[in-house]
């Protein structure tokens, strides 16, 4: 085996794989082993902010320091990302009898010209949620400017060599301005490479897609669009939970709740839309959440009104609490919930299949 894509294919699930770098490079493999079961352990004195991210949500183990032989003693993969440390990990490996897998050679520098970029939505969480386009368009990168909520496993099938740049924004934590996000991808293009800037859900819906399109136009770069399933709808049916349904609803409303009511920055009616009769889905909203729910039901929302919250939706570890709206941010922080998550808010999210009427 030796082709893109390869590494979900082996025999992991249940094993201890030891993944030496954890960088940019190593996104797609990392999530690939992750997914198809493995217990990844990474080490390397500083990672990736994705991979840090999946560390700290307990997705993969994570020691900050330099590998040593020991390391491997128990690993029946090891995975390398970087290319200083690839000669000494493959001498004990192939000591030990233990498989190693080595970073790709770089890509070839590009003939020259001007590039393109290609905004490709990636989907909730699960590869295979990507479109066919989109994944013909990972597979044809130069280069991919990715970040934390991508279905990362995905950059497991880009083209050897291909350059990952992460520009994560971790709640709280390590952050890329916008503004520099955008400098980037003008940059690789200009200098004569196919840009994929991979995301979750859809890069129009909340995503700044529509930021970095224009980015792109005033610089003079191609731009090409291939969407993706948004998060908003897809995440509640991965959850089991249809957004309208005939006998419950007439439509659904979805929001950004990054600022939370009052905030200068906020420009939602939050009057009108605890009267709108609709479902509610709420992205961004895991911090305030508290400070919306108590909003809806100050302006008129039934407190008893069916909420479920859905969290790392599309993803192995995907999970799903429900109460009340007046309840269900309580119930939400006392299940650990971080983001990324999303909360539905109406009938609907009380769905049973088994019952005809959910009205």
């Amino acid at each position: 085996m030796s082709g893109p894509g390869f590494v979900a294919e082996l025999p992991v699930r249940g094993r201890r794989v030891l993944v030496v770098g954890g960088g940019d490079r190593g996104l797609g493999r990392i999530a690939a082993l992750r997914d198809a079961g493995a217990d990844v352990h990474v080490v390397a004195p500083a990672v990736a902010a994705a991979v840090a991210d999946l560390a700290e949500r307990g997705l993969v183990r994570w020691a900050a320091r330099a590998v040593t032989e020991d390391d491997g003693a128990s690993a029946a993969l090891v995975v390398v990302d970087d290319a200083a440390t690839a000669p000494q990990v493959r001498d004990w490996a192939e000591r030990r009898g233990v498989f190693c897998l080595e970073p790709a050679a770089a890509a070839p520098a590009p003939a020259g010209g001007v590039g393109r970029v290609i905004l490709v939505g990636g989907g909730p969480g699960d590869p295979g949620l990507l479109t066919v386009a989109g994944l013909a368009a990972v597979r044809a990168a130069d280069v991919i400017v990715t970040d934390r909520l991508a279905p990362l496993a995905v950059l497991d099938q880009a083209p050897p060599g291909v350059e990952i740049v992460d520009v994560g924004k971790i709640p709280r934590g390590r952050f890329t301005p916008q503004e520099r996000i955008n400098e980037v991808l003008v940059e690789y293009a200009r200098a004569g490479r196919t840009v994929v800037r991979l995301k979750g859900g859809d890069n129009f819906v909340f995503g700044r897609g529509g930021e970095e399109w224009q980015a792109c136009a005033a610089a003079g770069i191609e731009v090409q669009v291939i969407p993706g399933v948004s998060s908003a709808v897809g995440v509640p049916a991965l959850a089991g939970i249809p957004l309208t349904h005939r006998t419950a609803n007439q439509g659904f409303t979805v929001i950004t709740a990054h600022v939370p009511p009052g905030d200068p920055r906020s420009t939602l009616d939050y009057a009108a839309l605890a009267r709108t009769g609709t479902a509610l889905v709420i992205l961004m909203g895991v911090a305030t959440l508290p400070a919306v729910t108590a909003e809806l039901i100050r302006h008129g929302l039934d407190p008893a009104t069916p909420a479920a919250t859905v969290a790392d939706g599309g993803l192995p570890g995907q999970r799903v609490v429900r109460a009340v709206v007046a309840a269900i941010a309580e119930v939400t922080a006392a299940a650990g919930i971080r983001p990324p998550a999303i909360t539905v808010i109406g009938s609907v999210a009380a769905f049973d299949p088994a019952v005809e009427d959910v009205g």
